[in-house]
């Protein structure tokens, strides 16, 4: 075997050891002596400091071969004797190696990462030289080197070898911080972007942007406040960056090394030129559909890249990965169940950001939430963009022509493929998990079908509340906006709703100042909202966003302080209306999940909410629990988080209602004992 002559000033040579069986098919094809020269590649996995040892030992002989990397720094690789010609004993097989002196003679160790293997880093002015052929060399041997090296390792005591390689596994990853802005699928989505970069090796997740190597911020596009409020946060993000040497030197920032800046969701899908063009600001763009390549896209930021990958899928659901769960002591949980939305609403950017459609397979739904029970979550509420247009066709889907749709309504996107639907995931889940709650969001009105209705009826552990969004109440308004049904379809499926589910809540969303929304359609939306009488509702200014189909048709011409002043009269609207709805539960008993102290009084109040969604508060005192009454049992003690307790509800503001806790109890006993046996036995 020869070697080409070598040299290197001033420079750093780097050399690693790996095993035969660790090496690739391509790195043994290629990268034998005498090849690929100067193409960067990646780092393989290291053998420990004594299995170099053997290897130099092996009387089978080993190659040695170079690799420059873009950073001029030279890798030596031994390759097993099966791709040299097989030496007789060691000693001649350590005659085929190289040997290094340096003027100097001095050797620099940075810190070793065990983990990983070994890797030696030399410094000072070093040169290696063979003459082609002749096998001489001069200098100390590689085996005295080697041997110098593991005693200088063992020297290591086991306390600082932990925290040198605790220290480089943050140094070389890194602690993330997240921002969330948005609906509860961003929310969601962060989970699952936190368990992705958790098995990647980004363990650690830390309170305040100054402590993290890897900023993330989960965007919403929904709304240009929202936009607004993220480029906000990115020009903080940005000077915690530029400036981090001085605001580590002054104690700003605790950081290991400058942040990766990460822009994930519905923004970084719409705004990526934008994001990556403004000065350096941000590393890393990431869509909806491609978080399963963060832990790629950020490699390529230390390679002096930036990192962007936006595409939309038409089957990503996420559906094998278990989210990091954000609060993990909650006892309430979001599982996403389908994404995506094909109604291509004139208004709506969610379609471009999104992408189509797809739902989870059932199975796997009822696994995370199988998961999420035994961690002691007892209400999970069911995500999508298009909630209740869940299809799960991955087994024998019949024809897309039976899907039924509420009466008088329509889509402009047709269902080729029909699986379960949303009613069938229902169906499972309150049967197989009868001591959970279950709420779901968004829905469309135009997928509750009959069936869905009834379901929601006769099941004790699916929550009477319903999100309508109506967004307008004047019929053209609504056909500009490509909604699929006019006012008066909305109306008739309310009036349907509230005769199948006589105690059921309703909430809504609505829109002011869509584009070409006169006096007279706004009063229409007024009159609708004081007609239905809502519980909640969401209502917003209209603001046009790029690529919707309002965008590209319409004219944006109602004024900025016409929307406003238009919203103003909504909002009032909805608060003549909302009063009554929490005044008529004065009297009346409510199953309310305790979800943690109320703020206002949190050494003598608990809070938590009805199946309608509204939130109770009451005074805490030991209460019987109705289960254990049933054993026999009478000790009474303090409801906690998590507990399921009767209220007699007292007062009634606007926004929230108050209460006398009865008795604590579960699911299944509040609706199969009944309310006033329940309570008459605790009373006893």
């Amino acid at each position: 075997m020869s070697l080409l002559p070598l040299s290197l000033d001033n420079e750093t040579l780097r050399f690693s050891v790996s095993r035969f069986c660790k090496i690739p098919k391509p790195e043994r094809a290629s990268r034998c002596c005498g090849g690929d020269f100067g193409a960067p590649q990646s780092p393989m996995a290291s053998s420990s400091l004594s299995s170099l040892s053997s290897i130099l030992s092996n009387p089978r002989g080993c190659s040695l071969c170079f690799k420059a990397s873009t950073r001029r720094c030279f890798a030596l690789r031994f390759l097993s004797s099966k791709v040299v010609t097989h030496a007789s004993s060691s000693s001649s097989s350590s005659a085929l190696l190289p040997r290094c002196h340096s003027s100097a003679r001095r050797l620099t160790q940075k810190p070793i990462n065990r983990k990983n293997g070994f890797a030696l880093n030399l410094s000072r002015s070093f040169s290696v030289s063979q003459i082609a052929g002749s096998g001489k060399f001069d200098g100390p041997s590689l085996h005295q080197f080697v041997s110098n090296a593991q005693a200088q390792a063992s020297l290591t005591t086991p306390e600082t070898e932990s925290e040198s390689t605790l220290d480089s596994d943050v140094a070389s990853k890194g602690r993330i911080y997240h921002e969330t802005y948005g609906c509860q699928m961003n929310i969601n989505d962060m989970e699952i972007v936190l368990s992705i970069m958790k098995n990647s090796g980004y363990k650690e997740v830390v309170t305040d942007p100054e402590s993290a190597e890897v900023i993330f911020i989960n965007t919403c596009a929904i709304r240009e406040n929202a936009e607004q409020r993220v480029w906000q946060r990115l020009n903080y993000f940005w000077f915690l960056k530029r400036e981090w040497k001085v605001n580590v030197a002054k104690g700003r920032a605790q950081s290991l090394k400058p942040p990766k800046v990460v822009v994930l969701g519905c923004m970084a899908e719409r705004l990526k030129d934008k994001i990556l063009d403004s000065d350096k600001m941000v590393d890393v763009v990431c869509g909806p559909d491609a978080y399963r390549d963060l832990p790629r896209l950020l490699e390529e930021v230390d390679y002096g890249q930036k990192g962007i990958n936006t595409l939309l899928s038409l089957e990503e659901t996420y559906a094998d990965i278990s989210p990091v769960r954000i609060s993990e002591n909650s006892i309430t949980a979001f599982v996403s169940v389908m994404r995506g939305c094909n109604n291509m609403c004139a208004f709506c950017i969610v379609p471009f950001t999104r992408g189509r459609e797809r739902s989870r397979p059932v199975e796997s739904i009822i696994r995370e939430v199988g998961e999420l029970w035994e961690s002691g979550v007892k209400e999970v509420t069911l995500l999508g963009q298009n909630v209740n247009s869940y299809n799960d066709d991955s087994a024998d889907p019949e024809s897309g022509a039976n899907w039924e749709y509420s009466e008088g309504f329509s889509s402009r996107c047709k269902v080729k493929n029909m699986g379960l639907r949303f009613a069938d995931l229902l169906d499972r889940l309150s049967v197989q998990f009868p001591e959970m709650r279950f709420r779901f969001t968004s829905p469309h009105p135009k997928d509750y079908p009959d069936e869905l209705l009834y379901l929601m009826r006769d099941r004790h552990n699916i929550c009477n509340l319903i999100h309508l969004p109506a967004q307008s109440g004047n019929s053209r308004i609504l056909e500009q906006m490509r909604r699929g049904y006019t006012r008066e379809a909305y109306l008739d499926l309310v009036k349907k709703i509230r005769s199948i589910i006589p105690d059921v809540a309703i909430t809504s969303d609505f829109i002011t100042g869509f584009c070409g929304e006169t006096e007279e359609e706004h009063q229409e939306t007024l009159s609708l909202v004081r007609a239905v009488g809502y519980d909640m509702a969401y209502m917003f200014a209209y603001s046009m966003r790029e690529k919707t189909h309002a965008h590209r048709k319409y004219t944006d011409d109602v004024p900025d302080e016409v929307k406003q002043r238009r919203l103003t009269e909504l909002i009032e609207a909805f608060r003549e209306t909302t009063g009554p709805c929490y005044d008529s539960q004065v009297g009346s008993i409510q199953l309310v999940l305790v979800e943690g102290p109320n703020k206002r009084a949190p050494e003598t109040e608990l809070i938590g909410k009805t199946d309608k969604g509204h939130r109770v508060s009451f005074v805490t005192k030991p209460l019987f629990d109705t289960e254990c009454l049933l054993d026999g049992d009478e000790l009474k003690r303090n409801p906690e988080i998590g507990d399921f307790v009767e209220v007699r509800i007292e007062k009634s503001t606007r926004a929230s209602l108050f209460g006398e806790a009865l008795a604590i109890t579960k699911l299944s006993l509040f609706h199969d004992v009944g309310v006033d046996a329940g309570v008459a036995s605790c009373a006893s």
